[in-house]
């Protein structure tokens, strides 16, 4: 971390700040409570939106004009003690020159796609808002691919550029002859590297003077690239709309944050829930995004970081909890967080329950796919149904759709469709990039299917069953793999599982269920545990659902965003039954 010493007047970074240890209430920075961003009504489409300059150069001229409190803008630490704080002057101001550096030092254009392959460091706020501010289209992407994830995501896109650190650009070089359309390649490292060019340095020598792009609402601004769970990722390319989306009305009344609030999402930069939730979510309240740079997931650090600095939200996946809820702390209650939100995946409810027993904090659920961004949610102050995904987040009118694209009544299990006709909503991808055929199969009729099953109650509440593929068919019955895996949760020897369906001859499929012990269950009789399980299922749910197969596991497989890769169990368990 030397270039923290070596930047700090440009960079503005500090050690640790003691005084926020254990931080008490009273810590809690000053609120400006009669001071709110741009806001616009959940259905308006105005022609023209910028995220950098009518959001975040709107609060940087709120703190020019001392109607922002003294908080910072982005706040980062490492388990170092080293600690970057920035306001949004300083934000608007570093911005301006990784847009300059993007636009003369790189020679890209608006239009021109560039991979943001970054950890958890300052420098990739920087990037994602100095493409926004040129038009360039920004790919986040995770630290964790490979050489051939690298290739894949540089080839299908026709990156013009990459950033990325000194781990990675081995990688990257040892592709970039088979990428005709690379042209730069950007190091954010103390570390020169030949063929590469110094972020740092560059930022460090730009203009910060920058014009703004005048971008319509409806240009592209970034891709995703899909989680890949049961194929080759897909490219979801997004306009300015979802940022847009994150000021309307239905939108702020989710985690209704104000700008006294620090926020904290623990989402891989790589996940379109890090962009909305580390960038538009929070800076359009004019809020603190906190980040740890965490390279591992470690309970320990998670715990001590709430303890430690004045974070009032936070947003992770599932695991994320599961992990903290698995060690044994002493204490959870921690002084200033108020509010929890998890999304990525489905939450059972045993575990919502758990979270609240040790913390005195609910867990709200948010919903939504690379596609969408935030679809449903349960809003704060609003009542938590254990389990629920929450209800529809406007402009979306979010329905239950059978494969013909009809709505069905509530508590009919279905599609999650969301209508696109007459009128697509704002913050819904534009499509899938270089792939029509695909962005053709999910829609289904006025809706986009999202390929989730799901129901919908009398009160609009939503319940993830799983997607398509996980339904298991036995017998008649359709058993949706969040069902059994919640009742297995209430045993105390299941720590996480994975249901899936297996092939039989009789009744076309079964549940099988692969389950990973807590400690004090490892030394048990396996084939008297299975069958304890089993009348465990058939005792707390329908008994056609319990799992009539039981393998134990050390670990299940998961995508590098926490998903199980329920599709590859389905693979092993079929290319088991093929074998006997």
């Amino acid at each position: 971390m030397q270039w923290l010493m070596r930047l700090r007047v440009l960079w503005g970074t500090h050690k640790s700040c003691h005084a926020f240890h254990l931080a008490p209430r009273t810590l809690r920075f000053q609120s400006v409570s009669a001071t709110g961003a741009p806001r616009w009504n959940d259905h308006d489409r105005p022609e023209k939106f910028n995220f950098a300059s009518d959001v975040l150069d709107y609060w940087t001229q709120m703190e020019k004009e001392g109607k922002r409190g003294p908080n910072p803008a982005l706040w980062w630490v490492n388990s170092q003690g080293n600690e970057v704080k920035w306001s949004f002057r300083e934000l608007t101001d570093f911005t301006c020159r990784a847009a300059n550096v993007f636009t003369q030092t790189c020679g890209l254009q608006q239009g021109d796609r560039l991979a943001l392959i970054l950890p958890r460091v300052p420098e990739w706020w920087l990037v994602a808002m100095g493409c926004i501010r040129t038009g360039i289209i920004f790919m986040p992407g995770t630290t964790q691919m490979k050489a051939k994830d690298i290739l894949y995501r540089l080839k299908q896109s026709n990156a013009h550029s990459i950033v990325t650190t000194d781990a990675l650009a081995p990688e990257v070089d040892s592709v970039a002859s088979e990428c005709p359309a690379l042209k730069t390649k950007l190091l954010v490292s103390d570390h020169g590297r030949e063929g590469w060019l110094d972020f740092r340095s560059l930022i460090q020598s730009a203009s910060p003077d920058h014009t703004c792009i005048k971008s319509k609402t409806t240009d592209p601004m970034v891709i995703f690239f899909t989680s890949g769970t049961t194929g080759f990722p897909k490219m979801a390319k997004h306009s300015h709309g979802l940022s847009l989306r994150h000021s309307f009305p239905s939108s702020r009344k989710l985690l209704q944050l104000k700008a006294s609030d620090v926020f904290w999402c623990l989402s891989d930069p790589g996940w379109i829930l890090a962009v909305m939730g580390a960038v538009f979510e929070p800076w359009t309240a004019g809020s603190t995004v906190f980040i740890h740079h965490l390279p591992q997931f470690d309970p320990k650090v998670i715990v001590e970081t709430l303890f430690k600095y004045p974070i009032t939200q936070c947003i992770a996946a599932p695991s994320v909890y599961r992990m903290i809820l698995q060690e044994n702390f002493g204490s959870l209650r921690f002084p200033t967080l108020e509010h929890c939100t998890t999304g990525g995946e489905a939450m059972l409810p045993e575990e919502q329950e758990k979270w609240r027993q040790r913390t005195g904090l609910l867990v709200h659920q948010v919903y939504g796919q690379s596609e969408t961004g935030l679809t449903c949610g349960t809003l704060r102050g609003s009542q938590v149904k254990p389990g629920s995904m929450g209800k529809a987040i406007p402009p979306f009118d979010v329905q239950v759709i059978d494969d013909e694209g009809n709505v069905l009544p509530p508590n009919t299990e279905g599609n999650l469709g969301i209508r696109i006709k007459p009128t697509k909503p704002i913050g819904l991808f534009m499509l899938y990039e270089n792939d029509p055929v695909k962005t053709a199969k999910v829609e289904c009729g006025d809706f986009y299917n999202t390929g989730d099953k799901v129901t919908i109650d009398e009160e609009g509440y939503i319940w993830f069953l799983g997607r398509d593929d996980d339904i298991i068919n036995a017998s008649g019955y359709r058993i949706g793999p969040a069902e059994v895996e919640s009742a297995l949760a209430e045993h105390p020897a299941v720590a996480e599982s994975a249901v899936v369906s297996s092939p039989d001859p009789i009744r076309g499929q079964v549940v099988k269920a692969f389950i990973v012990l807590t400690p004090q269950f490892l030394s048990h009789d396996p084939d008297q545990l299975a069958k304890e399980l089993q009348e465990h299922v058939k005792a707390v749910t329908a008994p056609y659902k319990y799992p009539r197969k039981v393998e134990f596991v050390p670990e299940l497989p998961k995508t590098i965003t926490g998903k199980i890769k329920r599709s590859e169990l389905r693979e092993k368990e079929s290319s088991q039954m093929q074998r006997q």
